[in-house]
């Protein structure tokens, strides 16, 4: 073996022993981050001023994650199974309780909600008394019981968008930007003799979505879109940049502050959320009309 042969054997062998012990160092249980999308940050949208917008009107609506192509806003929603992978439920739950961002009350952002004050009033142990039988004289018989209320993010399988739709007067493109965000629950009143009371479903809590604190959070966190493959998924800052989701409209801005269904009824509530969206997207098309 020539001595130029040998160096390069040598070489590749030291190569091998380098990446291996690499490899190794990473740890038995993972190889990769797969949750967190590292140090990313989100792109800057640009400065809009109001003197520079020509048409400008907002729009409310649900994105329902029983649709198919919404399922990746439900799953996983047990990190435990999950190798600590979180639902956007849970992405915002837990950055709300650990005061990452902040939250309202209302889709317009105009009453803000202390986190910690909320999340004490959210879980809020329940104080119930159940019948657990009778005395010698046929007199019923109470015990106080004590249930803690614990947030599931199984539970919320709808989320409330409010939506602001412009026109700009430099180009007269049409654009969009993602304003407010609510994960919705259905809700319920239990009074003290045990019946239960459905209220509808109700937003938790709204996060501004424009805020640089929130879309931060949002461009860390994996959207898994595809339940078949870990890896090259987008964060969920870009899943609401460019709306890659199935939502319909429940409300449009209007003086009376009237949502869809409190004019139409039935099948009618779906034409008419139609009809809005329709006619959002042919004020942006004549624009480009001569």
């Amino acid at each position: 073996m020539s001595k130029k042969t040998f160096i390069l054997l040598l070489l590749a062998f030291l190569a091998t022993m380098s990446s291996y012990g690499q490899t190794v160092d990473r740890g038995p249980d993972i190889i990769y981050s797969s949750q967190e999308q590292g140090d990313s940050r989100p792109i800057p949208l640009p400065f809009i001023r109001e003197s520079d917008v020509i048409w400008s009107t907002d729009l409310w609506k649900t994105i329902s994650a029983a649709e198919l192509f919404n399922q990746f806003f439900y799953f996983p929603y047990d990190e435990y199974i999950n190798f600590g992978k979180k639902s956007l439920a849970y992405i915002l739950w837990d950055a709300m309780a650990a005061d990452e961002i902040p939250i309202y009350e209302d889709d317009e952002l105009l009453i803000p909600l202390d986190n910690q004050v909320f999340l004490r009033r959210y879980t809020k142990p329940d104080t119930l008394l159940l019948e657990i039988g009778y005395d010698d004289d046929d007199n019923e018989l109470y015990e106080t019981v004590i249930r803690p209320n614990n947030f599931d993010g199984s539970e919320v399988f709808n989320y409330s968008l409010r939506e602001t739709w412009f026109i700009g007067r430099q180009d007269s493109r049409q654009d969009s930007r993602r304003m407010s965000l609510a994960p919705v629950k259905e809700s319920y009143r239990e009074l003290p003799n045990g019946e239960v009371i459905p209220l509808g479903h109700l937003p938790l809590f709204w996060v501004p979505m424009q805020n640089m604190r929130v879309r931060s959070l949002l461009v860390r966190y994996t959207a898994y879109m595809d339940p078949t493959n870990s890896v090259g998924q987008p964060s969920w800052d870009w899943v609401f940049l460019n709306q890659h989701y199935e939502a319909y409209v429940t409300r449009e801005s209007n003086t009376h502050d009237r949502k869809i269904y409190d004019y139409r009824q039935g099948l009618d509530v779906m034409l008419e959320a139609e009809r809005i969206e329709d006619k959002v997207f042919e004020i942006g098309n004549e624009m480009w009309d001569y």
